[in-house]
Parts: structure tokens; C-alpha cells; sequence
């Protein structure tokens, strides 16, 4: 079973990737650099849980 989550940019624009994790593996919360078009540049991005 996977879980639906979202990466969320920390340069405070709202914008965010989704993403699909193993719910089975339990891993770390995930951060990664990733590009935000809002901003124009790349940021740190971390995960969260995404609101249905």
C-alpha cells in the first residue's frame, strides 16, 4: 500500500510537489533540493502529509 504525500517548498511560496511513499517501509521524513518555479530558483523542499 503507498501513500499519497507532498513535498513542500520552505521558500514560503505554497507551492508543492506530490508523491507517492510505501506505507510498509518506514523511513525518515524526506527533504530534498528541488526547483520552485514560483520563487525561480531551487530550494529545500521537505515532506508532508497531504490534506484530502
Amino acid at each position: 500500500m503507498r501513500e499519497l504525500m507532498k513535498l513542500e517548498s520552505t521558500a514560503g511560496t505554497g507551492f508543492f510537489y506530490t508523491f507517492t511513499k510505501n506505507k510498509k517501509k518506514q523511513q525518515g521524513k524526506l527533504e530534498v533540493m528541488k526547483y520552485d518555479p514560483k520563487a525561480r530558483k531551487h530550494v529545500k523542499f521537505v515532506e508532508k502529509k497531504l490534506s484530502k
